[in-house]
């Protein structure tokens, strides 16, 4: 299955979840998209709920179906801690979702953009893989040549706070993760339980 490319909105109200952070997806519409969208949330079955889900923490972090669930295995490799809140980690660490939370890019969708076309740096070096694994400590910062681009600049004027996990220099547009994060800490929206339920079905 490939990554989803359409309209964002349109996902986010038919997940009812605002996927770019903003709310401004359900501010006005807080239903599902099409004639039938005000009265189309129903009672769901129970693999429905896992199903969406599922659908709700993978369309949030931009990824294809093979990425989402090959990362879901490996976090079951992880002895300490659960299932379901290792994964989320993991999906924590995701450099083009650090880029994000750094406050370099105002959706995780441009984060992505960023990375892919060269303009972030790990620890000096350029990496342009969305999916590369962020240590605790590593320096995630702007390629010098793409300082002076205006999406950088205008996302790290426009972002009110950070996650306390999360340190960052305003004048070097460079920072990284200081620790791991808190289940607590993440996104409150989505249910991972019911996202090991579903894979654990499945695998």
């Amino acid at each position: 299955m490939s990554r989803y490319t359409g309209p964002s909105w349109k996902q986010s109200r038919r997940l009812g979840i605002s996927l770019s952070g903003t709310g401004k997806e359900l501010a006005r519409r807080p239903y599902a998209p099409g004639q039938h969208g005000p009265n189309s949330r129903g009672k769901n079955s129970e693999y429905g709920l896992q199903l969406t889900e599922k659908q709700k923490l993978r369309h949030m972090y931009g990824m294809n179906e093979r990425q989402f669930r090959n990362l879901f295995v490996k976090a079951s490799k992880i002895k300490e801690g659960k299932h379901g809140v290792n994964f989320m980690i993991l999906l924590e660490r995701r450099l083009d979702n650090v880029v994000y939370r750094l406050g370099l890019a105002s959706t995780r969708r441009q984060a992505r953009q960023l990375v892919n076309h060269g303009h972030i740096t790990v620890d000096g070096k350029r990496v342009d893989i969305p999916s590369y694994e962020v240590e605790v400590g590593q320096v995630i910062s702007v390629r010098e040549k793409s300082k002076d681009l205006a999406i950088v600049k205008e996302s790290v004027e426009a972002l009110l706070g950070r996650p306390a996990f999360i340190n960052f220099d305003a004048e070097k547009l460079e920072g990284g993760l200081t620790r791991l994060p808190e289940r607590d800490e993440l996104t409150p929206d989505v249910d991972e339980s019911f996202v090991v339920e579903f894979y654990n079905k499945k695998l």
